[in-house]
């Protein structure tokens, strides 16, 4: 095992319009949602999960967009519902939510 057990890293790059980006979708919001909802269940540190911001992650005409690691499982995401599904499926029980993969 890494030093994580989940790595969960969401593309918070900014880009000038018109350009798509994960920032005019909320990412950054939700990413700081994903971090908190991750510390109050208690996930949050060495040996277990860590959610970060990243820069381009190249895939913004698909997103907002997150990736888990270490299965690389890539996600889409559109409010809290969704990224508390990734949560309480991937990050928690190890579950690929298909209907938000991409």
């Amino acid at each position: 095992m890494g030093y994580y057990r989940r790595h969960v890293f969401f593309c918070c790059n900014e880009r000038a319009a018109p350009e798509k980006c994960c920032c005019d979708a909320g990412a950054a919001e939700l990413q700081k949602y994903a971090k908190q909802r991750v510390k109050e269940l208690g996930l949050a540190g060495p040996g277990n999960v860590r959610v970060n911001r990243a820069g381009c992650l190249d895939r913004c005409e698909e997103g907002p967009v997150a990736v888990v690691y270490p299965e690389a499982v890539w996600y889409t995401y559109v409010d809290r519902a969704d990224v508390d599904e990734i949560i309480d499926r991937h990050v928690v029980r190890g579950e690929v939510v298909e209907r938000l993969k991409i």
